[in-house]
């Protein structure tokens, strides 16, 4: 009987401390974590350069938060990187001034960036003319 009332002893102990080291881990998520749900987030600003890894701002009534971000390096700039879009199919060449033009609409803006509804995209024409050849 003196070992039962042991064992029993030691299984009590054993949930008593598995269950306070649970709401100890609960206690740190609530204090890293914000209750706020109106994040404003800046721009991706880059550590050196214009790409590359960096951080993005953000704010919330009194509180503030840095994130890590990365802006590709082969990034159109013009349009920033948190705005994506979809392009369609590169049109002609154009004689008169040697580009060609395709268009992109916005299909996400991440961290509730400002971005253009549609984008324009122009490209100097290749001078190399390609040929289809059939292999014989």
């Amino acid at each position: 009987m003196q070992v039962r009332g042991l064992l029993l002893l030691l299984a009590l102990m054993l949930l008593a401390a598995t269950s306070e080291a649970g709401k100890n881990k609960k206690e740190k998520v609530k204090k890293d974590g914000s209750e706020c749900e109106d994040w404003r987030w800046g721009p991706c600003v880059p550590n050196s350069k214009d790409c590359g890894l960096g951080y993005r701002e953000g704010t919330c009534k009194d509180e503030s938060k840095k994130l890590k971000c990365k802006i590709p390096c082969n990034w159109k700039k013009k349009f920033g990187a948190d705005c994506k879009y979809k392009f369609e199919s590169w049109g002609g060449c154009s004689a008169q001034t040697g580009v060609k033009t395709r268009s992109g609409i916005l299909k996400k803006a991440l961290y509730n960036a400002q971005c253009e509804e549609i984008v324009y995209v122009t490209k100097p024409c290749s001078s190399k003319t390609k040929s289809k050849s059939k292999g014989q």
